[in-house]
C-alpha cells in the first residue's frame, strides 16, 4: 500500500511536499523519543533543551495540518481510485503525531520521578527501551525504502516487547516499590508501549491493504506477497 501512496505523490507538486513533510515529521519525533528517554532514564535536560523538544512538537502539529489540508485538497479534484492511499496517509500522519504527545509524557514523568532501583524489572524495563528506541530509528529509512522484510522483522520485534510491557506491569502491580516508584515505572512502560504501538502501526502501511492498516496478519502479508 505505501509503495502505490508513494508513487501517486511523485510529481504532484502539493503531494510531494506532504511526503517530505511526512518524512519531516518522522525525524521530528524519533529525535523528540530519543531527547524525552534519555531524561526519564537520567539524563539532565537544561530548559533550553526542554524548549527545543516542545518546539519539535509544535512543528510536527503544524506539518501534520499542512499534510492533512494537501490531501483534502487533492481529494476535491482527484481520480477516485487514489483515495484509499490518501486516507492511508491520512492514518499516518495521525499516528506520527501521537508519538509527539507520547514523547511529552514519558519526558513529564521526570517531574516527579524518584531514582529507580537496580534489579531485574528496572532491567527489563531498560531492555524495553532498548527495544522501542531501535524500533524508532529503523522506521524512516523502512518507510523511505518500502522495505517489507525488515518492516516484517522489526514488526514482530515490537510485538514482542509489547508482550514484555504487559507483562511487566503485572510484576510492578505484585512489587513492593514505594509509590512514586511505581508510578514511574508503570507510566515508563505505558508510554513505550505506546510509542512502539503507533511505530508498528506506521510500518504496517507497507505491509497491509488500507483497510487493515494498524493490524497485522501474516496470512494476508502472504498472499500479498505472492501476488507480488
Amino acid at each position: 500500500m505505501l509503495k502505490q501512496l508513494l508513487n501517486i505523490l511523485k510529481g504532484q507538486p502539493p503531494l510531494e511536499v506532504a511526503s517530505r513533510d511526512f518524512s519531516r515529521m518522522l525525524t521530528l519525533v524519533v529525535e523528540m523519543i530519543g531527547r524525552s528517554s534519555d531524561a526519564f532514564w537520567g539524563a539532565t535536560l537544561s530548559p533550553e533543551q526542554k524548549t527545543k523538544l516542545y518546539e519539535k512538537d509544535v512543528e510536527v502539529n503544524r506539518l501534520e495540518r499542512t499534510i492533512r489540508k494537501a490531501i483534502v485538497s487533492h481529494l476535491a479534484g482527484a481520480n477516485p481510485s487514489d483515495a484509499p492511499y490518501c486516507l492511508v496517509m491520512m492514518s499516518l500522519v495521525k499516528d506520527v503525531e501521537r508519538l509527539g504527545d507520547y514523547a511529552k509524557n514519558l519526558i513529564e514523568v521526570t517531574e516527579f520521578t524518584q531514582e529507580l532501583p537496580e534489579d531485574e524489572l528496572t532491567s527489563e524495563l531498560l531492555e524495553i527501551r532498548r527495544s522501542v528506541e531501535t524500533l524508532a530509528a529503523a522506521a524512516p529509512e523502512i518507510i523511505a525504502t518500502d522495505d517489507a522484510d525488515r518492516a516484517h522483522a522489526m514488526t514482530e520485534d515490537g510485538r514482542n516487547a509489547a508482550k514484555r510491557c504487559d507483562e511487566l506491569i503485572r510484576k510492578i502491580a505484585k512489587s513492593d516499590y514505594s509509590a512514586p516508584v511505581v508510578v514511574t515505572m508503570t507510566l515508563g512502560t505505558r508510554f513505550y508501549k505506546r510509542i512502539g504501538g503507533h511505530f508498528l502501526n506506521v510500518l504496517s502501511s507497507v505491509l497491509m491493504p488500507v483497510h487493515k492498516l494498524d493490524y497485522y496478519d501474516l496470512e494476508t502479508i502472504e498472499r500479498m506477497k505472492r501476488e507480488g
